[in-house]
């Protein structure tokens, strides 16, 4: 799921004695191999999540770790651990999510199987390393979300970005980890950008995976970029893990217009999400969300009403194995050249 893989393999390499594979990347094999051994009206996460695991499985992975939660999600690792022993894998399954739940007593115990010399002390010390990669990774995504359109040399970010990854794949421990932070965020905010004042600005918000994962939104964000549009999205893993449980309170507060309960999943956070962003004045919202996400059917109609009140211009995407490509690009483009015009008319009127 995008580049959070680093963390993950920083986490693993220091807590267990095993050989930590690179994830195969995700391409269009991932989504026939999923779909393949799916149930037919699951939602996409689950096919995306179950053909990279058997990819992995034959790049000659033997133990999985499946690392699901939220929604239905919480439910996946069960159903795809008796597919892939129904297709004959002999591997190691470790769920660290059961019935929407994380059991800590049982990961320790399959942790302790494949590594008899696991340490849950020096695991927690190598857990809050990790705890604060991803805060790191978060912090410098949305600088970067906010800028990259407007590089003056592209791939500047890109380029520095995938640096301060390999670097801290190689961090000794959480001042080494710091400096690294502190060292990239420094270059990073160097990078020159050309960037005018009344710029394109657009809200992403919807299914989690679909956010996270560049490959399952069509590189989203990338068209955007490329349109020269300013990009700002909540969803991100230090937001899910660390901020969501206590913010959604306050969110619910705000959105008692609109819903009373929390309706599941991202439902709730992408309508507080919409309030935000409206008051904001923010020119677009894009709201993605995979093929038979519940939770996200039921919260567009009330997305739609919000961004209705306050005139802000809504683009549904729903992305499955069968999205087209072009049709994502050219139904960008037209949405791209409606918030521009309306922009432009908005300076006349205010001129006059």
């Amino acid at each position: 799921m995008g580049n959070y893989y680093i963390p993950a393999k920083y986490l693993l390499s220091h807590i267990l004695d095993v050989n930590i594979l690179d994830p195969v990347k995700i391409t269009s094999k991932t989504i026939e191999i999923g779909t393949k051994y799916s149930p037919e009206f699951v939602c996409t996460p689950f096919k995306y999540t179950l053909g990279t695991l058997i990819e992995n499985i034959e790049k000659k992975s033997n133990i999985l770790i499946q690392a699901g939660g939220g929604c239905k999600y919480g439910y996946y690792a069960e159903l795809q651990e008796k597919i892939i022993k129904d297709l004959g894998y002999d591997v190691i399954f470790i769920n660290l999510v059961s019935q929407g739940k994380t059991d800590f007593k049982k990961i320790y115990h399959e942790f302790k199987k494949i590594d008899k010399n696991f340490n849950i002390w020096s695991s927690l010390y190598y857990l809050f390393i990790t705890t604060k990669m991803i805060r790191y990774m978060d912090k410098i995504d949305n600088y970067i979300r906010h800028n990259i359109g407007f590089e003056i040399d592209k791939n500047d970010f890109k380029n520095t970005n995938q640096e301060m990854l390999n670097a801290f794949l190689k961090t000794k421990g959480f001042f080494d980890l710091f400096k690294i932070y502190k060292k990239y965020n420094k270059k990073i905010k160097k990078i020159k950008v050309n960037k005018p004042k009344e710029c394109l600005k657009v809200g992403i918000i919807g299914e989690l995976y679909t956010i996270m994962e560049p490959f399952s939104n069509y590189f989203l964000e990338t068209e955007l970029a490329s349109m020269n549009i300013e990009i700002t999205r909540f969803t991100n893993v230090h937001y899910l893990l660390f901020e969501k449980k206590y913010k959604i309170k306050k969110e619910m507060k705000r959105i008692k217009k609109y819903i009373k309960y929390k309706m599941g999943a991202d439902a709730a956070d992408n309508i507080a999400h919409t309030k935000y962003l409206c008051d904001q004045k923010i020119d677009g919202i894009i709201h993605i969300k995979a093929s038979f996400c519940t939770p996200e059917i039921g919260a567009m109609p009330i997305i739609n009403k919000i961004a209705k009140e306050h005139d802000i211009p809504v683009l549904f995407f729903t992305f499955d194995a069968n999205t087209s490509e072009v049709g994502i690009k050219t139904r960008l483009e037209a949405f791209h050249d409606m918030i521009e015009r309306r922009k432009k008319n908005e300076k006349l009127l205010s001129r006059n």
